[in-house]
């Protein structure tokens, strides 16, 4: 494999595992918190359509982000109501999050399937750019590639230095002593459900601008779910997403790299590893229940009101 061939190899890796660092980032701060939101696939649509009919109908593609990140946190903001507030079984909420989602976008999209629209263009950095390998990987980019760069310093900065990290972590391992210690548990829990959403709809909103510039039905291609494994697989820690998010969009990309070096190999096949791989990680950390359980909060799911 030439070095250039190995440079577009991890550019498109970057690319596409941009969603899933996206949408994954913000489940793993709704998962610190002990909430279980399994709506994400749902709300990445709804994010992705709505951006793009905003962005299509004003020109103006920032505001398209900003809209798909609205989308996100009305879709997220109705599953804290059911979920935390009226203290719903958070996992059927989550999947009716995602029916619902997939049905609005689909309905609201209808009529603008296919359009095309000029997304976001990739922004070379001056010299870092032409770095062997790693220089187009990193510094060659679209702007909002940059922005998940600077979203997963930031997430991680908040879980691992921060007050508000700990703060998060004691209302998912232990909401009553939390709450005892003075600490508002479901107003945390909200503002992590709501950031979930934002981060959902922004990786709805880097699948319709930048990384396929159009709105096509379904077009996550089960990416929100996968993000959800992610989750797991990086057994709730950030630096551990990051890794996870390149190997899976590694893996996506796997039959265009098979196909360039003359592999005869069935596309569909390949196309099949992300979700195969998906599986087997799943499997594997199955069998390491101490490991899984170690990591994981302890309130994971389970529903909490102040005073029960």
């Amino acid at each position: 494999m030439d070095i250039d061939l190995l440079s577009n190899v991890f550019y498109a890796m970057v690319r596409t595992g941009t969603p899933l660092l996206l949408v994954a980032l913000g489940e793993l701060v709704c998962e610190k918190s002990g909430v279980l939101n399994l709506g994400q696939e749902g709300m990445m649509l709804f994010g992705a359509v709505a951006g793009f009919i905003a962005a299509y109908s004003t020109g103006h593609l920032w505001l398209g982000v900003c809209v798909s990140m609205l989308a996100g946190v009305l879709l997220s903001s109705l599953f804290a109501l059911v979920a935390l507030a009226f203290n719903a079984n958070q996992v059927a909420t989550g999947l009716a999050l995602t029916i619902v989602g997939v049905g609005l976008s689909t309905f609201v999209g209808a009529a603008w399937v296919g359009k095309p629209l000029t997304g976001f263009e990739p922004v070379a950095l001056p010299w870092l750019s032409t770095l062997p390998v790693v220089g187009r990987m990193l510094f060659a980019q679209d702007l909002l590639v940059y922005l998940s760069f600077a979203l997963f310093a930031l997430v991680a900065w908040v879980v691992l230095r921060s007050r508000l990290g700990l703060v998060l972590q004691a209302v998912g391992e232990n909401p009553d002593a939390a709450s005892a210690m003075g600490l508002p548990v479901l107003r945390i829990r909200t503002l992590a459900v709501l950031f979930g959403g934002a981060m959902a709809g922004l990786s709805g909103a880097y699948l319709s601008l930048a990384y396929t510039p159009m709105w096509a039905e379904n077009m996550s291609a089960g990416r929100g779910w996968i993000a959800l494994a992610l989750v797991v697989f990086a057994s709730w820690q950030v630096g551990r997403l990051l890794l996870g998010a390149y190997l899976f969009g590694l893996m996506s990309i796997v039959h265009l790299v098979a196909q360039a070096t003359g592999l005869s190999v069935p596309p569909n096949l390949l196309a099949m590893l992300p979700y195969v791989a998906t599986i087997l990680v799943l499997v594997l950390l199955s069998r390491d229940r101490v490991r899984t359980r170690l990591y994981a909060p302890l309130s994971l799911g389970q529903p909490w009101q102040p005073g029960h």
